[in-house]
């Protein structure tokens, strides 16, 4: 990314005025009246319309006022604290907190641009499933605190079953591509899901994928990257539009299969199909699959930088974001369909009540359907596999 050597020379001071994340009374009589300017991705109406209902809840009970900054690529909040930084800026920074993980909460973490600890005294950690979601690792960098997670994610493969059956494995996918072109595509990286699409591809290739689990070097990188380029040398001329040209993000593919332009996309929410059938945006026919080997998961996390002048209000919009009734309203499909960070376990009968009301949606596969969750890879090997698509596939939009 465009700012990483410039934080590898950036050593940030953490501001420690802030109010002890351990002290909730402290925390939430300190936020009364803050603004919390949450940069988070704008792309998706219904995110959006989520956020603006956690707007509300904050400020009836903490007197919170909520603003969200929409962004197109979290890389430019993070080069908006790099250059605070650089500027002196310390303290009342323009960003209160950042939707963040992988590459850029990793930068952010390395060059102590970020407020914390902090997650894991907030007073709904208690809930959160530590042992069987992947809350305090991002992306193999260990979390310890500087982020606090409010969704899970897991790739699926959005179909339509009118036109076709769920497929097994990448090499699945490329065959059925070759013999229906035109028929699929997946967003054009650096965009996260089109990123994404690539590890997943690498991440089922590959004999033994643990080689992700640790940085990219020069040493490996050509030889592990080697069964990624021969499989979209392949697949790419079978692509929608020949791979000339590719959807921007991942909501664009959705239109595209509602006009019967695709029959297959990707997404990173195993409940988004089930929404968008919700909204009368995709067709009831359409379902979802993951591969057998399992597909790549990962937690959505939110992270305070150093430098905000609301940090107590920071803290009180994570911490209701880990709360059931938050957590409940996220997964159900007709609001986002995003996957719970909470244990069940954890939960009273009414807060389970909730979820256990839910009805998931008719393309949303159950917990035992998902099956396996594929470690994110190390974010060195994003950043380089993304540069090098650009290189190899790139195409102006």
């Amino acid at each position: 990314m465009k700012y990483l050597a410039l934080l590898a020379a950036v050593a940030a001071t953490p501001a420690w005025s802030q109010a002890d994340p351990a002290d909730w009374d402290a925390v939430t009589s300190a936020a009364q009246g803050q603004t919390v300017f949450w940069n988070a991705w704008g792309g998706s109406t219904t995110t959006n319309d989520f956020i603006s209902w956690v707007a509300e809840r904050v400020a009836e009970d903490y007197g919170v006022t909520l603003e969200h900054v929409k962004l197109t690529d979290t890389a430019d909040a993070v080069t908006r604290v790099l250059s605070e930084k650089q500027a002196g800026t310390d303290t009342d920074g323009a960003i209160d907190m950042i939707w963040i993980n992988g590459a850029n909460f990793a930068a952010m973490k390395e060059a102590d641009l970020l407020f914390g600890p902090f997650a894991e005294q907030l007073p709904n950690w208690q809930y959160v499933d530590v042992d069987g979601k992947t809350v305090q690792t991002d992306f193999t960098v260990p979390v310890e605190g500087y982020e606090s997670p409010w969704a899970m994610a897991q790739v699926v493969f959005v179909y339509d079953s009118a036109d076709m059956e769920p497929l097994g494995s990448m090499q699945s996918i490329l065959d059925w591509s070759t013999a229906n072109p035109g028929r699929f595509t997946y967003p054009q990286p650096p965009d996260f899901l089109g990123t994404t699409f690539l590890k997943q591809v690498l991440v089922d290739t590959l004999d033994d994928p643990s080689v992700l689990q640790s940085p990219a070097t020069d040493e490996n990188y050509d030889a592990v990257t080697a069964p990624l380029w021969d499989y979209l040398d392949a697949l790419t001329p079978t692509l929608w539009r020949e791979g000339r040209a590719y959807p921007a993000t991942g909501t664009a593919m959705f239109p595209l299969i509602a006009d019967e332009e695709l029959d297959l996309s990707i997404s990173f929410s195993p409940g988004a199909a089930s929404t968008a059938i919700a909204n009368s945006e995709l067709p009831d026919t359409v379902r979802t699959f993951v591969l057998d080997k399992g597909t790549i998961g990962n937690a959505s996390f939110v992270a305070i930088p150093y430098n905000s002048g609301s940090a107590e209000g920071a803290m009180v919009v994570a911490n209701f974001l880990m709360s059931p009734e938050a957590q409940a309203r996220a997964q159900d499909p007709d609001v986002l369909g995003y996957g719970t960070v909470l244990d069940m376990d954890k939960l009273d009968a009414d807060q389970r009540a909730a979820f256990d009301a839910l009805e998931l949606g008719v393309a949303t596969l159950s917990p035992a359907e998902l099956g396996t969750v594929q470690a994110e890879p190390h974010p060195s090997w994003m950043t380089r596999i993304a540069d090098d698509w650009v290189t190899r596939y790139g195409v102006a939009q």
